[in-house]
């Protein structure tokens, strides 16, 4: 690959998953405001977030692809956050028992020479248990998901929360959609194989 691929991101989930490619890339955090718009929907805030977080780092690389990549959950069309402490995760998950929480990813790939970014919504679909008070409890107290969006990690013990997953990439759900990152690598000409 001629250029330089840029991970717009500190996740060391995202990181985890990019690995996956087995490309050489960096990873440098983006300095972008995440507070969303006044009226602005799910879908506009993480495209708009993605982008964002990609052209940012546009000074900073250049002959470079930048993958920019920001998620969210949905429950009753508003957003779930990182809850930051356990009573807000235990307050989470028991308005997520029983129902489906939709995790829009956005994802963005900028290319700084030619300043052509590809950028699309991809959802997943995350469906709970019903669960009790004891099980969110004892789930909060092993895993400690208070820096997750939806309080739970899925690619750990969050896993026996669900009913089941849906959705076409389960990178998705951790923050990456590698699936799509593919294709819009191919359409900058860089085949993965």
């Amino acid at each position: 690959m001629d250029k330089t691929l840029i991970l717009a991101s500190s996740s060391p989930y995202r990181r985890e998953i990019l690995d996956k490619l087995g490309f050489a890339y960096r990873s440098k955090k983006p300095d972008v405001d995440e507070t969303p718009l006044p009226t602005e929907s799910p879908e506009a805030l993480v495209a708009r977030l993605a982008e964002s977080k990609a052209r940012s780092l546009a000074d900073h690389f250049h002959n470079a692809l930048i993958i920019g990549s920001d998620q969210v959950a949905v429950l009753d069309g508003l957003i779930i956050g990182k809850p930051g402490t356990k009573a807000k995760a235990m307050e989470q998950l028991q308005h997520a028992s029983g129902r489906c929480v939709t995790f829009l990813t956005g994802l963005s790939l900028y290319n700084t020479e030619t300043q052509q970014v590809q950028t699309e919504v991809v959802p997943y679909k995350v469906y709970f248990r019903q669960l009790s008070d004891s099980i969110i409890d004892r789930y909060l107290e092993r895993e400690q998901p208070f820096n997750c969006a939806g309080s739970f990690k899925s690619e750990a013990l969050g896993i026996v929360l669900f009913d089941k997953l849906e959705g076409d990439d389960p990178n998705t759900l951790i923050g990456l959609p590698l699936i799509r990152l593919v294709r819009m690598l191919e359409q900058e000409g860089i085949e993965v194989l």
